[in-house]
């Protein structure tokens, strides 16, 4: 009688699924339909008087029956019609013929996982498993070469010779999504290991690139002048103070549901906040929660590698570390309102020394301008530190005077580059960040030294800054500045200088 009751209840839930999965087909039918007239407004009228429609051998008509609709041919722009006639704004789950690429992020065996599709030309619309585009805030230079007619709007990469020069060993991390979801594991091996899926046709893109080259950095130059650094060949490769690098450019890959659990948020409300906060730009973070892969419209990082990469996975191995966040000011025009070009050359120098002695030296650099704030907003912040008294006491308030916050780089999601890397351990941390600290350890990675930048290497105009941070929780090894000390560490004013 119960294995009966239990028969008939499990025929009715069946029954009912049924039910469901016929009315999410209609509704999908419905909304295709309605997309499609309601992207025929007065303004398309307006629009039809100055071009002319013509339909693409294969597409089939607006009917509802695919999202892949007749295309739009411009005069002004000949190249318009590999687009079609009407856009798209959003897709649906359930929607006729849009059925993602697989996407298992966390495999371990790429063919597994599956590519990064992300193109919304007309082969890969109804397929593609990511949100965004390639290329982060590139991506709005290419729109503009597109207009413009300089590119081709369907131009595909010619990927002959572009592999990496040395290989990144595969780690256990790449197939733990929680070690790895700010980026693409198999990034850099796009072009190889999806190669069959791009000659058919598809828009894959590797989201990785690595190279080797030489680089000169001045205040180097004069270590190898002065004698305090050799010139061993293999490392420091000349007279002149050229340094043998290997590089890595990486574009952000956001796995959402790591994502948020990295930041201990909702899922769902990390892709709302997305949605409203980039002027609703991505919609389908809304519509599509199927799809769990976004390429942000932020900027990546680089890697810097000196020694033998090979090692950086090697727990036995030294490996000194600088994770630098991109100070344009400072790092390229000598700023002295900040200490990030002398940390950063200072974490250069001792990278290149542990490199030298038979380890690994590493310099990961993250765009992240003005705390991730934007140059904008951290102008805004030297004009109100400036024109009302720049102390350290208030060194923090300035900035959430203006931006609301103190610090946006969020430093949760930096660690994934490590594991990518291989790495479990690092010797020497060129950081006095906490949060930097705190990050790489609550990810598993040990640090058995933190290195203070040395106080000759500080200007005189960023003790401001370097007394707040300490006094706020930055690493040091001296003494930490009580509240009346922060009162008395002020700033060079602007009269002084007068022009």
């Amino acid at each position: 009688m119960h294995e009966s009751m239990s028969e008939s209840v499990l025929s009715q839930i069946l029954v009912t699924l049924a039910d469901l999965k016929a009315s999410q087909e209609l509704l999908a039918d419905k909304v295709d339909k309605i997309q499609a007239d309601a992207t025929l407004s007065k303004d398309d009228h307006l629009l039809h008087k100055a071009a002319h429609y013509h339909h693409s051998p294969g597409q089939s008509d607006s009917d509802g029956d695919t999202i892949v609709s007749p295309t739009f041919a411009m005069d002004v722009n000949e190249q318009a019609g590999v687009y079609t006639d009407k856009p798209v704004l959003t897709t649906y789950p359930g929607q006729k013929n849009v059925k993602p690429y697989k996407m298992n992020w966390g495999e371990a065996d790429s063919q597994a996982r599956g590519p990064v599709v992300v193109s919304r030309l007309p082969e890969s619309m109804n397929i593609r498993n990511a949100v965004g585009a390639y290329g982060g805030p590139y991506s709005i230079y290419r729109s503009l070469a597109i207009a413009m007619g300089d590119l081709p709007a369907d131009h595909k990469p010619n990927f002959d010779n572009t592999h990496p020069p040395i290989k990144i060993k595969q780690a256990p991390q790449w197939s733990d999504p929680s070690k790895i979801v700010s980026m693409d594991p198999f990034g850099h091996l796009t072009s190889e290991l999806y190669k069959a899926e791009i000659e058919q046709g598809l828009d894959i893109r590797p989201t990785i690139a690595i190279t080797r080259a030489h680089m000169i950095v001045p205040e180097l130059q004069a270590e190898v002048k002065s004698g305090s650094m050799k010139v061993d060949g293999r490392v420091i490769v000349s007279e002149n103070g050229e340094l043998n690098v290997h590089k890595a450019a990486v574009d952000p890959v956001w796995y959402l549901p790591g994502v948020a659990a990295r930041l201990n948020v909702d899922e769902d409300n990390l892709r709302r906040s997305l949605f409203e906060n980039t002027g609703g730009m991505y919609p389908e973070l809304i519509t599509r929660p199927d799809i769990k892969v976004f390429l942000p419209p932020i900027g990546g990082l680089t890697v810097y590698i000196f020694g033998n990469h090979e090692l950086l996975s090697d727990p036995n191995t030294r490996l000194t570390v600088r994770v630098h966040d991109e100070c344009n000011g400072s790092d390229v025009f000598g700023s002295d309102i900040c200490t990030c070009r002398p940390y950063l050359v200072y974490g250069m120098l001792e990278s290149i020394k542990e490199a030298q002695n038979g380890g690994v030296g590493l310099i990961v650099y993250f765009r992240k301008e003005g705390r991730a704030l934007g140059e904008v907003t951290k102008y805004l912040v030297y004009n109100a530190r400036k024109r009302e008294g720049d102390s350290a006491s208030k060194y923090f308030q300035r900035t959430e005077n203006v931006a609301g916050v103190k610090d946006m780089r969020f430093q949760a999601l930096m660690p994934d580059v490590f594991h990518w890397l291989g790495i479990t351990k690092i010797d020497r941390f060129m950081s006095m960040s906490n949060m930097k600290h705190d990050a790489l350890v609550d990810s598993g990675i040990k640090i058995l030294e933190r290195v203070p930048i040395p106080d000759d290497m500080i200007p005189p105009d960023s003790k401001v800054e370097m007394d707040a941070k300490i006094a706020a929780g930055y690493f040091t090894t001296g003494h930490i500045p009580c509240a009346e000390e922060l009162c008395r560490t002020v700033g060079r004013g602007w009269d002084e200088f007068q022009a």
